[in-house]
Parts: C-alpha cells; structure tokens; sequence
C-alpha cells in the first residue's frame, strides 16, 4: 500500500466518516444561516421588492462565485489524491496554481462588473423595483471577488487533507463577521440593501487573510524553495482549466436550473418570486449540512484512490451513503413539523407567509429526495471523474427543463416546485449506474 494517509481500518468507519463530516455539516450551515439573516433582514425592511432584490442578487451571486465552485471542489479532489499518496510537492503545487487561477478570474469580474450585473439581473427577471434593489447589493458586494474564490481552494485544500476542524473554524469566521457586519450596516448606519451585500464582501476579505495564515502554517515542510516559473507555468495552468473545465460546466447546469426556477417564479408575480427565495432557505439549509457528508465523500474516496485501495472505496460510499440518508430523514421531520414557524420568522409579510405556506410541503419533501445526488456528487468528485459528473448534469438539466415545460402552465408554481423536485431526483438516477466505473478503474496497490 502507499505510504501516504491512512485509511480507516474495517471497523472504524463509521467514526471516522462522522469525524470527518460532523464538523463539515456544523461549517456548511453557518452559510444557510447567514443567508437566513440576509433574509430576515431584507424581509423586515418593509416591501416584498426588498427581500425580492436581495433573493436576486444572491441568485446572480451563485452563478458568478458558484459557477467556480471548481476551485473548491477540483481543488479538493486533487489535494485528497495527493494526500493519499504522500506526495507533498503535488500538495504545495496543486494549492498554488488553484490560487493563481482564483485571482485571475477574480480580478476579470472587477473588470467587467458593471456589464455583467446588468445583463445578468435583466436576464433572470423581475420588477423594476426588485431589479433596483438587486443592483445596489450586487454592487455593494462584488468588490471581494478575488477574495471570494480564493475562500473556495483554502476550504478545498483544507477538505482534501482532512482538516475539517480548521474549515470549521476559517467558515464559522466569515460567517460571523457577515452577520455582525449586515446589522451594523444595515441597522447602525442605515445603508439599507447595499449595507447586506457590504457585508458579505467585508466577511469574504477577513476570511480570506485568515485562510493565507492558514495555508502558510500548514505549508509541507523540507520541499525545496518553490520554482514560481513552473507553478505558473501557461501549459501547467491550462492542464489546471481542463481538469476542472467538467466541473464548471457541471455547475452552470447546476445554477443554470435555478435560474430557471426564480425566472419561472418572478413571471409569477413578486409575492411568489420573494416566497419561493424563501424557501429556498430550507433548501440550501438541507444542502449545506448534507454536503458534509459529500465533502466526507470527497476527501475519504480521494484518499482511497490515491492509495489505490478499493475497499477502503466501497466503504467510504457506502459508509457516507447511511449516514447522509440518515440526515436528511431528519431534515423533511423538522421542516414538516415546524417549517411554518420559520416561514413567520423570516418575514412579517402577510401575503409572502401565505405563499410560502402554501408550497412548504415540496420543501419538505425535497431532503429525501435530494440526498442521493449530493452524496453521489462527492464521490464522482473525489475519484475525479468530471465528466460523468458533468453528463450527468447536463441530463438533469434537460429533464428539468421538460418537466417545467410540462408541469408549470397547468399548475403553477406547485408545478414548478414539482419540476424541481424532479430534477433532484434525477441528479443521483443518473449517476448511481456510473459508480461501477470507478470501482473498476482502481487498481490496487502492490504490498511492500
């Protein structure tokens, strides 16, 4: 076997999985609680237009910051191979060139900001109003892009080596300087909407000089000095890009389908549009803590592949798979049981309470049925294998976009919330027949 990390032994699995995806789950949800407040806060400002503005420039944040998302998860997948197989120089190198192609592609949004905040808020929809507002808090928050992806290859770097309780720490800090910076904006100085995106740009900078101290303390020790020519290199940064070109098309999917859903939802009126971001809120909850167990996923295959031990892969799936079903179980009874009292927590508008009442159960419904794909996600993403991963996608996508088609003239937004529903379904039926595939391409270690 290879004398890089090691592996849970047979009977340590379980504690080790939960070791791993606990403190994940606790620096996943700090993300939905923020985006809770930024809710709350927008729903208490006094127009459905408020919290509408604020739903749509997150929404264009997702597709700008998330459609990267690569740089987290290519990031983590390589450093959990590299760890497994105890090659420090790939560890330094890999971390290196992720954060070149982070401030990159940070410092060509600054560039071209005002064009694309423009053309993307008029393409996903929306009142006058609701388009005014999400264009002061896009403005207010696009200025820590580079700071922002940078965020992602720290936390993927920290995920691939399995040192969840330092991401833990590093998510549970940007978080919190968010929610003290939107009341003292919002609240203390009376900057309104632009004040909750002020906010998030401030928490991405400090996060992201918190991460530099990091990675400097965790830097692999007895290397020779860097060459920065090779770690720059066009021809080793253009290997980086096609590595991690499947991942962001996966994503563009993935983001291009709840475009779609807010669009579909903002033709309904504002009262809907703000209604369905709302609960929203218990959808990216669920996602986030699930994910703890997909980035668990991540970084176990990883390893395992990287040591080239098939066992230990079988297990982290299966081990992942329990306990993530598991969670989400526990996610549809607590939104069940008491999703009405966080609708009314989350705004004081009448008719928005109502609205969302009225579509809470497919909410509800949504953890059981979402799990699968975003467990299945992490280890397509931990093995590498982008481009099953990325077909994949683009077949959800598709068949959401038939069942919107289908479903939402005849039944409204239940429609759509069902069509969305589908299309979470659909993420793990197409990739479950693929996993034989993985198995298959891990050959085993010779003993020594």
């Amino acid at each position: 076997m290879s004398d890089g990390a090691s592996l849970p032994s047979r009977g340590d699995w379980h504690r080790r999985v939960l070791t791993l995806a606990f403190p994940i789950v606790l620096a996943n949800l700090t993300q939905p609680i923020l985006g809770a407040v930024d809710t709350a806060v927008a729903g208490h400002l006094g127009r459905a237009a408020d919290l509408g503005g604020v739903a749509l420039g997150g929404l264009f944040f997702n597709f700008v910051f998330w459609g990267f998302g690569f740089l987290r998860m290519g990031t983590t997948g390589l450093i959990a191979q590299a760890h497994g197989a105890g090659d420090q120089a790939a560890l330094r190198v890999n971390v290196v060139r992720a954060l070149v192609l982070a401030f990159g592609i940070g410092a060509f949004i600054l560039l071209v900001q005002t064009p694309l905040i423009h053309y993307a808020l008029a393409l996903i929809g929306g009142s006058d109003a609701v388009q005014r507002n999400a264009t002061v808090y896009s403005h207010a928050r696009i200025g820590s892009a580079p700071f922002a992806l940078a965020n992602y290859v720290v936390l993927g770097y920290l995920l691939g080596m399995q040192r969840v309780r330092i991401a833990l720490v590093s998510q549970v800090l940007i978080n919190a300087v968010n929610i003290v910076a939107v009341l003292a904006y919002v609240y203390g100085f009376g900057w309104g909407i632009a004040g909750i995106g002020a906010a998030t740009a401030t928490a991405d900078t400090v996060g992201f000089f918190f991460g530099a101290a990091v990675l400097w303390h965790l830097r692999p020790r007895g290397l020779t000095p860097l060459d920065w020519r090779a770690a720059v290199e066009p021809a080793a940064l253009k290997r980086l890009v096609a590595i991690n070109r499947d991942i962001f098309l996966r994503t563009i999917c993935l983001l291009g389908s709840f475009g779609w859903f807010a669009h579909l939802g903002a033709r309904q009126g504002d009262a809907i549009l703000a209604a369905n971001a709302l609960l929203l809120n218990f959808q990216t909850f669920m996602a986030y803590g699930l994910d703890g167990f997909a980035h668990a996923s991540e970084a176990l295959v990883g390893a395992a592949i990287g040591a080239r031990d098939r066992h230990a892969f079988r297990q982290a799936v299966k081990v992942n798979l329990f306990w993530a079903a598991l969670g989400a179980l526990g996610f549809s009874v607590v939104y069940w049981g008491a999703g009405g009292w966080i609708i009314d927590k989350l705004t004081d508008q009448s008719t928005v309470r109502a609205a969302a009442r009225a579509f809470l159960p497919w909410a509800a419904l949504s953890p059981i049925i979402s799990v699968w794909g975003f467990l299945l996600d992490g280890v397509f993403i931990g093995a590498t294998r982008t481009r099953e991963l990325m077909q994949a996608m683009a077949i959800s996508l598709l068949v959401f976009l038939a069942a919107s088609w289908a479903l939402v003239a005849p039944f409204g937004n239940h429609g759509l919330w069902a069509a969305l529903l589908i299309f979470m379904a659909a993420r793990g039926l197409t990739l479950y027949p693929l996993l034989p595939r993985i198995t298959g391409a891990i050959q085993p270690a010779m003993a020594r």
